[in-house]
């Protein structure tokens, strides 16, 4: 079965448990005449990816609530990051400011621009923050605030008072969902506020997302595709975001297809 086949399945899986709510394992293998095993695998990594949430014996939708664990994020997608990183490090010159906020993605981009020269870091990550050190030319501050254990960002009002102390070039931030409407969703309100606070301080703000979050819908607004300058992102959106994107003049930037 080719790689194209296995994808179309996926989107068909993920359209018939947003319809639904729940479909049960028999029920996708008899609507695409393949085997349990192979829907079982479809469900894995449909629910790793965030896009479903998989039970024993079928699957519902995803959690508006509770992201995935930030361990599992690590290894979701790693490819894809990394490209998007790289894209995006791309279009960020040497001498720069920027403020780099919570998610493996910028933890990516952290890596991605270790070739650079004299940048100027303000982040809330701190293994953001332990990966910049590395390169002696940099200039790395951290905010105030707590820190979470299970994913080292830091959070709280502290942290929003510093980054608004700031004017910077580059804003640069992940997200755990788009939905249709264009809307930047988050699981966790803290983080969130400091996100909107990045957005507010950045006189470009560049927003890094996989595939995976177009079809994911946590709870937490945090703002408007319209509110950023660009996406980088490994496939092009789905149309109705593409709208969106237009009408908002926001730049999106593709990776190249990653191979099999």
């Amino acid at each position: 079965m080719s790689r194209t086949e296995a994808e179309d399945r996926h989107r068909t899986i993920v359209e018939i448990v947003q319809q639904r709510g729940y479909v049960s394992n028999e029920e996708l293998a008899r609507t695409f005449g393949v085997t349990a095993q192979t829907v079982r695998r479809d469900l894995t990594k449909l629910g790793g990816e965030g896009a479903i949430c998989r039970h024993h014996g079928g699957a519902s939708l995803a959690s508006s609530t509770q992201n995935i664990d930030y361990s599992e994020r690590q290894e979701l997608s790693t490819p894809e990051k990394r490209a998007i990183a790289e894209l995006t490090a791309r279009h960020i010159p040497n001498h720069s400011s920027l403020f780099i906020n919570i998610g493996t993605t910028t933890e990516a981009l952290a890596r991605a621009l270790l070739g650079h020269e004299d940048l100027r870091i303000i982040t809330n990550n701190l293994n953001v923050a332990q990966i910049m050190t590395r390169n002696r030319s940099f200039t790395v501050m951290v905010t105030g605030g707590t820190v979470r254990n299970r994913d080292g960002g830091i959070i709280g009002q502290s942290a929003c008072d510093m980054i608004g102390e700031f004017r910077v070039d580059y804003g640069i931030i992940g997200i755990s969902g788009i939905d249709e409407q264009g809307t930047l969703l988050d699981f966790d309100y803290d983080e969130v506020r400091a996100a909107r606070a990045i957005i507010r301080n950045s006189r470009t703000t560049y927003l890094l997302a996989d595939h995976t979050k177009f079809t994911r819908h946590p709870m937490v607004r945090m703002g408007s595709l319209s509110e950023v300058s660009a996406l980088f992102t490994d496939v092009p959106p789905p149309p109705p975001l593409r709208e969106r994107l237009i009408a908002g003049g926001v730049v999106v930037h593709v990776t190249e297809p990653i191979g099999p």
